[in-house]
């Protein structure tokens, strides 16, 4: 992934930071002053059409961000339409064609894998319609001319929460990664990270990789062979909560709930779970500045002729904290404002 410079930095801050300035006063705020924090954000002045898809709506991060983006969408004047990706290669391709035969003033997409959606994108392109590359790399950026790319530092979160579950077992131990959809450029830089944490620690054993594709039945499928397969298993660090959840069910069901367990995104149900202990810890892939990001760029390239590398970076790092159980609360809170 490309880290912006320290100029692009800047611009980051007042691009999203006045957009959560609003979306704060949607939240609660008079509104009024939502209202005029909006304006102040670069609300369009007349109404726009985007269209939006996401991997799959099954995953509880991408139903969030739906939810932001539809709520941002609504702050901004624009009319978010939906292309389910249903954690599919081949359907998402299906809708992401259906969408290139329409007219948007922009798209946003995350790809379920790297270069499965290069040709209708590049149609969208070269209509001129701004597309908004979210979370994972629809091409490497040299190789398409996406508007922005909004992304966390997936190594970064995969490195953070295995150091936190390697500390958790004292730097040795038997452990597992269950990997997200290998065609996904988060999955990949999440294993890095992993791999990194692991390699430090010559106690540690790697007893399984295997990939679940996001998908919670191939993640129970995976921990009930995993779970009679090894008898002991200390730590399990999972791409994402959805599938950490999952596995834990069938750990709770073959009474191995030792086993420390981290995921990504923290979603709510996943706070929850590392305030009651189900979960050792998470971190968060901000969907909501992710998504509604995508909308606040969006508006800006089509009303304010915002060109990248010149008013926007090509590459925005949307970064999020670690969450354990004595931060849980105050995520929970910060996300059901679409804070982060």
């Amino acid at each position: 992934m490309t880290q912006d410079d320290g100029a692009g930095a800047s611009r980051r801050g007042m691009l999203l930071g006045a957009a959560g300035a609003a979306l704060l006063g949607g939240m609660g705020v008079n509104p009024f002053m939502a209202a005029a924090m909006a304006k102040e954000a670069g609300r369009s002045s007349k109404p726009l059409k985007a269209a939006f898809s996401n991997a799959g709506l099954q995953a509880t991060w991408c139903a969030q961000g739906k939810q932001a983006a539809e709520y941002w969408g609504k702050l901004f004047n624009v009319e978010v339409t939906w292309f389910d990706g249903q954690l599919d290669a081949v359907k998402q391709r299906s809708a992401i064609d259906n969408m290139a035969s329409q007219k948007w003033d922009f798209v946003a997409i995350q790809a379920f894998g790297i270069g499965t959606l290069t040709a209708p994108v590049n149609k969208m392109i070269d209509a001129g319609i701004p597309v908004i590359d979210m979370d994972t790399l629809i091409a490497p950026l040299d190789s398409i001319n996406v508007h922005t790319f909004l992304a966390p530092d997936n190594e970064f979160m995969g490195a953070s929460v295995t150091q936190a579950l390697v500390d958790a077992i004292g730097g040795e131990g038997k452990v597992i990664m269950t990997q997200g959809a290998l065609g996904h450029t988060g999955a990949q830089g999440r294993a890095r990270g992993f791999e990194s944490v692991v390699k430090k620690f010559p106690k540690i054993e790697v007893l399984e990789t295997q990939p679940a594709d996001w998908d919670v039945t191939k993640t129970v499928r995976l921990w009930e062979s995993y779970l009679t397969k090894y008898p002991k298993i200390d730590a399990a660090f999972f791409h994402n909560d959805d599938m950490a959840l999952a596995a834990y069910n069938v750990m709770k069901a073959k009474g191995r709930t030792d086993i420390k367990i981290g995921g990504v995104d923290a979603m709510p149900p996943a706070i929850a779970a590392v305030s009651d202990g189900r979960m050792f810890a998470t971190v968060r892939n901000p969907s909501c500045r992710i998504h509604g990001g995508a909308i606040i760029a969006g508006v800006a390239a089509v009303m304010n002729g915002a060109k990248t590398g010149t008013d926007i970076p090509k590459s925005i790092v949307t970064d999020g904290p670690v969450v354990t159980k004595a931060n849980a609360p105050g995520m929970a809170w910060m996300e059901e404002q679409f804070l982060i």
